[in-house]
């Protein structure tokens, strides 16, 4: 069985050739040389192109493959993946395409209340074409109460922005057992932390915005499924509305795998760091990181997330508005943006946006891969400044 670290350098690579490099370069092409009768895997650029296949290949090694899952050392790099990956120009593409090509009028999904942002302008759109949309929280495997009738179950754990976690296993059997297909939002834990489709789902879907490219200068999604039909379904969907991610996009995104192992094992220590640091000031409450081992999510997610990679994001509350916006202020290592994954930490007070059922204090905090003595330390500070600022 080969290691994380070794996975993800080799995920997706061709067959080393003479005076080749190891990753070729983008293929740019709206058409290809077709002569004769229509056949290849390669006709028309809103079909296919030659990087996304390695990427996706890439990503499909990464989220599953007969031997690892197996526990069979014929797994790992250079093996066949058992499963189908289709990227996207976006998370939100991504997601769509699932959603959209499986759910029809009359059929009813089962959300997270409490999932990312624009889920609930999804809700409207599907409403509109007549789905049923039932929401519950992601803590507790609440959505279990929801699922009767149900045609799609939607996971999103950890959460975002609360990081609560729920069972996958336990949710995907019970979804199964009432006939409804499953997909897992495994964004913020990335394939090294979490394998949701090795837990029973049907669908694993991504933002490759975030960890999974980690540098903020890639936009990507993608959707992986063992199920060959599901594919071809999610496959059509992208070409008929053409949501295709650009070949430089998808050349900077499998480039970006081959640190994917180093950088969230040192964002993921780097967090669960600062969650620690965070807990003994007096004026932060609600500090959320699945690593603390008193965090409501530990439990569940020690069992199904793997190697101690909890992942980059820590949520905590500030008094108010104003004191999380001085404190954000007084960062000097930490960039105030949103997203999260990134090499550089980004954090934000997330209410500015709306839609988020959060506290006005309310901070999401992506951790980098800065040294950690050193983004805690800017962190204390900051902390300090905005309690005085604000005496």
């Amino acid at each position: 069985m080969t290691g994380d670290g070794t996975r993800a350098v080799r995920a997706g690579l061709p067959e080393p050739r003479a005076n080749e490099p190891a990753l070729p370069g983008p293929a740019f092409a709206a058409h290809y040389h077709l002569p004769g009768e229509v056949a290849g895997p390669y006709t028309y650029g809103r079909e296919g192109n030659p990087t996304w296949t390695a990427l996706e290949r890439a990503i499909s090694e990464l989220e599953y493959s007969v031997g690892d899952a197996a526990g069979d050392p014929a797994g790992g790099p250079g093996a066949d993946p058992a499963a189908e990956t289709i990227t996207f120009p976006s998370g939100m593409a991504a997601i769509s395409a699932v959603l959209f090509s499986q759910l029809r009028p009359g059929d009813t999904a089962v959300l997270p209340g409490d999932g990312y942002q624009l889920l609930p302008a999804l809700r409207e759109r599907l409403e509109g074409f007549g789905v049923t949309v039932r929401t519950a929280p992601t803590g507790d495997d609440a959505q279990l109460g929801a699922l009767d009738g149900a045609r799609l179950l939607w996971i999103e754990t950890p959460s975002n922005p609360g990081l609560d976690v729920c069972d996958i296993r336990r949710l995907a059997d019970a979804a199964h057992d009432r006939g409804a297909l499953v997909a897992v939002d495994n964004t913020l834990a990335t394939p090294l932390a979490q394998r949701p489709l090795e837990l029973g789902a049907d669908f694993s879907v991504a933002s490759g915005t975030k960890a999974l490219t980690g540098h903020g200068d890639v936009l990507l999604g993608y959707v992986t499924t063992l199920d060959p039909e599901l594919a071809a379904g999610v496959r059509a969907w992208r070409k008929t509305t053409g949501a295709i991610p650009g070949p430089m996009e998808a050349w900077l995104a499998h480039r970006s795998l081959a640190t994917l192992q180093l950088r969230v094992d040192r964002q993921a220590a780097t967090a669960l760091a600062l969650a620690r640091a965070l807990h003994d000031r007096r004026e932060v409450t609600a500090v959320r990181h699945p690593g603390l081992p008193d965090d409501p999510a530990h439990a569940v997610a020690l069992r199904q997330m793997h190697g101690g990679r909890f992942g980059c994001v820590v949520s905590f509350v500030l008094p108010d508005r104003a004191h999380a916006e001085r404190f954000l202020a007084a960062l000097r290592l930490v960039d105030e943006a949103t997203s999260f994954g990134g090499v550089r930490s980004t954090a934000e007070r997330r209410g500015r946006w709306g839609g988020d059922a959060v506290p006005d204090g309310f901070i999401r905090f992506s951790v980098g891969v800065e040294d950690t003595e050193d983004l805690v330390d800017d962190v204390l500070t900051a902390l300090n400044l905005a309690q005085t600022n604000g005496a």
